[in-house]
């Protein structure tokens, strides 16, 4: 499946080291979440992980995994991406766990002795948040319906000493 390409402010956020968390599916088809480290390079994601993650296992039987990417300073500004595991490698000298680290705590991984796999997704969709601001004319009918329940409620039943709503009566 051809590459999903991201507009340039999805690949600005996805090009920082924000907190992200990947999505597996396991064989019984349960989802299974990590927090995770992650690069994004050419329109694809670098996980690494140690071989004896059980992430790693459940990309190698499914390859079907999402990445949602969180901001690091305002959570729910986030982009989610669906794609495919297409290559595993082995990271023999560290170089990728190295480059993540560095990207994340700015110098090398700490445990040297722990082989460890790269894992590349390609992403075939995505989605983020938040999304644009509505059109000028929807805020305006979103607002005016605001009001409207609120006189509506307001007036409905007329409040106690004690604030609650009494009827009329």
């Amino acid at each position: 499946m051809p590459r999903v390409p991201v507009p340039p402010e999805v690949d600005a956020f996805l090009a920082r080291p924000n907190p992200a968390v990947v999505a597996t599916v396991s064989p019984g088809g349960a989802p299974h979440t990590a927090a995770t480290w992650y690069d994004w390079e050419d329109e694809r994601v670098l996980l690494n992980m140690d071989e004896s993650r059980l992430r790693l296992r459940y990309m190698r039987e499914n390859p079907a995994v999402a990445l949602t990417v969180l901001g690091a300073d305002n959570w729910y500004a986030q982009v989610t991406l669906l794609g495919r595991i297409v290559s595993f490698e082995d990271d023999q000298d560290l170089a990728d766990i190295d480059r993540l680290s560095i990207r994340y705590g700015g110098r090398p991984f700490h445990d040297r002795d722990a082989r460890r796999v790269s894992a590349w997704m390609e992403p075939e969709r995505w989605s983020s948040w938040p999304l644009p601001a509505p059109a000028p004319a929807c805020r305006r009918a979103r607002a005016a319906r605001r009001v409207s329940r609120r006189a509506t409620s307001r007036n409905a039943m007329p409040r106690r000493g004690d604030g609650a709503r009494q009827p009329d009566g």
